[in-house]
C-alpha cells in the first residue's frame, strides 16, 4: 500500500519525526541536520526512537544528542524526554524526545 501526501511545514506547529534505532549513523546525522534546520523555523521538533529492546531508543537519543551538541550554532537547545514504553504484544520499545529553541 502506498500513500502519497503533501506536508507543509508552515502548516505543522511542532514537527513530528521517527527513526528506528536499527538503522544506521547515517541516519542519525540527517535527522540532526534536519531537526536543527527546522529548530530555525520552529519553536520545537518531536521525534520517536524505536527499536526491538528497551536499550534501542536510550542508545539512539544520546547518540543523536552527541551530534547535536558538536554542532556549533546549537547552544541554544534543550531536550525533554518522554517515558520509554512497549508496544503491548511486541519487544518493540520507543521513546519520545522534544528537541526546543530555549
Amino acid at each position: 500500500m502506498r500513500v502519497e501526501y503533501k506536508l507543509e511545514m508552515n502548516r505543522v506547529e511542532s514537527p513530528r519525526f521517527a527513526v528506528e534505532a536499527v538503522e544506521g549513523m547515517g541516519k542519525l546525522f540527517s535527522l540532526a541536520t534536519l531537526v536543527l534546520n527546522v529548530l530555525e523555523t520552529k519553536e520545537s521538533v518531536e521525534i520517536v526512537f524505536h527499536g526491538i529492546s528497551q536499550d534501542d531508543p536510550k542508545r539512539r537519543i544520546a547518540s543523536f544528542k552527541s551530534i547535536v551538541a558538536s554542532c556549533s550554532g546549537t547552544a541554544g537547545v534543550s531536550y525533554s524526554e518522554g517515558n520509554l514504553g512497549t508496544v503491548p504484544g511486541s519487544s518493540s520499545a520507543f521513546q519520545w524526545l522534544k528537541v526546543s529553541r530555549t
